[in-house]
């Protein structure tokens, strides 16, 4: 059907899995990878969905990865008055954020494994025994 290329759309923009998606259309997996073959506009919306899911989660790293400041309302109480204070909250930058970041955007820099190549030149020399013949 027509309206569930929004639906997938929508669907995709909240993270949901495709296994998730199947559940809610109340189909199989298998079903959902048949839509996808059959409908390019219902795989279009859907793969549209991810992406704009999966840009989030990479805004969120990179700023987790440096480190970011937001603002808040901090409320408390005391002798049953409330009071609410708008704060500024801050988060360190956060090293893992940053290593991950780093091992997938410059795999070659940072990986952990580092590979050397090594030449090595091997010659063989034959040696005689007492009677001249060669070993």
């Amino acid at each position: 059907r027509p309206e569930f290329d929004n639906q997938a759309l929508v669907l995709g923009e909240k993270g949901f899995t495709d296994k998730e998606i199947a559940a809610i259309f109340a189909v199989s997996e298998q079903t959902l990878n048949t839509w996808k073959k059959k409908f390019p506009q219902f795989l279009s919306s859907l793969k549209k969905g991810k992406d704009v899911a999966d840009q989030k989660v990479v805004q969120s790293l990179y700023q987790r990865a440096l480190g970011y400041s937001h603002p808040e309302i901090h409320i408390t109480t005391h002798l049953g008055a409330v009071t609410k204070t708008n704060i500024i909250k801050h988060y360190a930058p956060d090293t893992t954020a940053c290593i991950f970041w780093l091992k997938n955007r410059q795999p070659d820099q940072w990986r952990e494994k580092q590979e050397h190549e090594h030449l090595v030149k091997i010659t063989f020399r034959e040696t005689y025994d007492d009677n001249g013949d060669g070993k």
